[in-house]
């Protein structure tokens, strides 16, 4: 079965451990989006794993993990985290491909990141200044480099002085910055290609044919729904298709080869960055679910924005991907609170708005809605059955599950691999 793993939320939902766990039974995980602008995080027994480019199947032996064409790379993020999991004795050799047609991060698109930000001053949008959007904005500008275009120097040094003198001149007229020397960044460009050319492949080629073999493929999606270029809330997005449906064109598999799709929820709501969120608890509540649930980005370590779970946000994701089922991650967190807020409305002008409003500065003024569900006091973090939760608990499960049409098949109570339940 090929499987997609969604986020549903703003991202950071606890997608690396689900993940971890559905690649036990995966023959091909492969990354269709992003860059290392996302991480995701999966504890094996007192080990923790941080994981920015490769996919969390990487942990497991006998997996082949890819890096699909609709990934942007940048090549020292990709070595460094190579380099780290080898050190950990993680064995990356034929087991790693790399499409190559990825497109790749160079010097300029991390400082041109940096410098918008910096220019925009209080309207900035949060981004991780890694350069991920304007590697982004120079594919769709046709002005890109991809990793196949590493491998020809001479090209390649024909390309990158064309693309320099253009960047130079933006970076020194608009942000008075002096631009980047020619040699300095083709020899280096050039040292980053011969150590990652061996895993270079066309990896739409390897999926397509394993998908006629009948192998199980997972493809692994970062950030999430809202977070998505098109149905996120824009501005405040990354640069990519988040959704479900950007594994087609981010892998080179066709969308008819998809058998299902899993979005990953939290029991509450959180985001990283700037921008609108309808449900942000009170500072209180904050800072105690920030530290009970560690709500720190594991790329970045900014504090994640939490609040109440969204059921109108979860239910427009729900629709937008397709959902089958869902995963729902850190129930273990809201374990002691006497009462639990679901929002399943959003008042503006003194009207209800039931469906997630496109318009951002809508989002901005509109008032949530809630329901008022009352919690529990036991401790769900050591339980490994369903049927065994606290009532209470399993109550609100179901509710979530009813607001989103959507089954709930994964509930996780803890960042170990043991602390998950099958539905």
């Amino acid at each position: 079965m090929n499987t997609v793993i969604v986020g549903a939320q703003w991202g950071d939902e606890g997608k690396g451990k689900i993940i971890d766990i559905l690649a036990r039974e995966a023959d091909y995980i492969v990354r269709y989006q992003g860059g290392n602008n996302a991480g995701h995080t999966v504890v094996i027994g007192k080990e923790k794993f941080i994981l920015h480019l490769i996919p969390s199947g990487i942990l497991h032996a006998g997996k082949v993990c890819m890096i699909g064409n609709g990934v942007v790379i940048d090549p020292q993020a990709l070595i460094s985290e190579i380099e780290g999991l080898k050190s950990k004795g993680i064995k990356i050799n034929s087991n790693f491909l790399i499409d190559n047609r990825v497109h790749i991060i160079f010097p300029y698109h991390r400082v041109l990141d940096s410098l918008r930000e910096d220019r925009k001053g209080r309207a900035s949008i949060g981004t991780t200044r890694r350069g991920i959007g304007p590697c982004y904005a120079d594919k769709a500008a046709r002005i890109g480099l991809r990793l196949c275009d590493l491998f020809d120097e001479q090209s390649f040094a024909k390309r990158l002085k064309e693309i320099l003198g253009e960047k130079n001149e933006i970076l020194k007229k608009v942000y008075n910055f002096k631009g980047f020397g020619f040699k300095e960044v083709y020899d280096t460009y050039c040292g980053y290609s011969r150590k990652i050319k061996k895993y270079s492949s066309d990896c739409y080629r390897v999926l397509n044919q394993a998908a006629k073999d009948g192998k199980n493929v997972l493809f692994e999606g970062a950030q999430g729904t809202l977070l998505d270029i098109d149905y996120g809330t824009y501005p405040y997005v990354t640069s990519s298709s988040a959704i479900a449906g950007g594994a087609s064109p981010g892998t080179g598999i066709g969308p008819s080869r998809i058998d299902k799709i899993i979005g990953v929820v939290k029991a509450y709501t959180t985001r990283v960055g700037e921008g609108p969120f309808p449900t942000e608890f009170s500072a209180k509540l904050m800072t105690a679910i920030q530290k009970k649930g560690e709500e720190f980005g594991a790329t970045t370590g900014r504090s994640r924005r939490c609040g109440w779970f969204d059921s109108v946000l979860a239910r427009y994701s729900a629709i937008i991907n397709g959902l089958d089922e869902i995963a729902v991650t850190k129930l273990d967190v809201l374990d002691g609170l006497k009462t639990l807020n679901i929002c399943t409305g959003y008042r503006y002008n003194n009207k209800m708005l039931m469906d997630f409003p496109s318009n951002t500065e809508i989002l901005n003024k509109i008032e949530p809605v809630y329901e008022e569900h009352p919690g529990w006091e036991e401790d769900t973090s050591r339980i490994l059955e369903y049927s065994r939760l606290p009532l209470n608990s399993r109550k609100y499960l179901k509710r979530i599950a009813e607001l989103l049409e959507t089954k709930v098949s994964i509930i996780s109570v803890g960042s170990e691999r043991k602390q998950t339940i099958f539905v």
